[in-house]
């Protein structure tokens, strides 16, 4: 099969190699407003909560703490998602990720399809069940890139290699990304605590950081419709609400979100979970959070 053969009915458009680069143009780039507020620009979407590995550094590893549920998201949500995003005019990425391996989801590729309709889709994986016809299959479903996070070794890049050579699709769609080093250096990430609940690496100590960006520009959507404020919430703390109950303008523009969101720009970390959290927040989201201030009036 060649790739005129493809049945890809999307654009695919030229992948950024350096991660923090390729979110930056989508984050800050590109901010787009509805009824005067800022709209999010990047999204987290926890398809499954399940994980077939379980990483040192990562809240899968505590059973106590992130144990797998095995809950899917169903695709009558993502159906109120699609809705809720063509409303407010979305031009960022919805990044399929979160609190499992999206992978393991067996509607991933109709997720993906029905994603792009509205906006830019990642799939962040392990890899560990991708082959060649997997990767067409998403490249068919319009995602725009998939990053593979490899864990085992260097060896693995090979493997990557061929399988991305056997599927055809364009060498940029899927982005290798090495995570195989030991505590001395990180394990290869940018560690936190992921509120509280990670100790491992040499991680910054609490209180290092007081504004956070990430409420400005941000969410976590998880597989029942429940909104987080970021990916750092493993434990589900504090829910901003559901979007098969309310739209996702209304909970984002709403109360809750607004209370953490104004006390974060003021550099309060003062409520669950953000007082327990030692992200560096502010490395995105600038532009958002500047737009936020004069909503605001900060």
């Amino acid at each position: 099969m060649t790739i005129q053969e493809f049945k890809r009915s999307k654009r695919l458009y030229k992948t950024i190699k350096i991660n923090l680069k390729r979110r930056t143009v989508i984050v800050d780039d590109k901010i787009v407003f509805f009824k005067k507020f800022p709209m999010p620009s990047w999204i987290e979407l926890s398809i499954i909560d399940v994980c077939n590995r379980s990483c040192i550094f990562c809240p899968k590893s505590d059973q106590s703490i992130a144990p797998n549920t095995y809950q899917r998201m169903q695709l009558v949500l993502i159906d109120k998602l699609v809705k809720d995003l063509e409303e407010i005019s979305y031009k960022g990425s919805v990044v399929l990720c979160g609190y499992g391996e999206p992978m393991l989801h067996k509607e991933v590729n109709e997720i993906s399809k029905k994603l792009a309709k509205v906006s830019f889709v990642e799939v962040v994986t392990n890899g560990d069940t991708l082959n060649s016809n997997k990767i067409r299959e998403l490249y068919n479903s319009n995602a725009n890139k998939i990053l593979v996070s490899m864990y085992d070794g260097p060896q693995q890049i090979e493997k990557f290699k061929k399988m991305i050579l056997e599927s055809k699709v364009p060498k940029d769609f899927v982005i290798l990304r090495d995570r195989w080093y030991d505590k001395k250096r990180d394990y290869g990430l940018k560690l936190t605590n992921r509120t509280g609940t990670i100790k491992v690496g040499m991680q910054e100590k609490l209180g290092t950081f007081d504004k956070c960006y990430y409420p400005s520009y941000q969410l976590l959507v998880d597989w029942n419709g429940d909104i987080f404020l970021c990916p750092q919430d493993w434990q589900r703390r504090i829910t901003m609400g559901n979007i098969m109950q309310q739209s996702l303008f209304d909970i984002w523009t709403g109360k809750i979100f607004e209370k953490y969101r104004k006390n974060l720009l003021k550099g309060k970390r003062c409520d669950s979970p953000c007082n327990l959290c030692n992200a560096e927040g502010t490395i995105l989201g600038n532009n958002h959070a500047k737009e936020w201030r004069k909503v605001y009036n900060i």
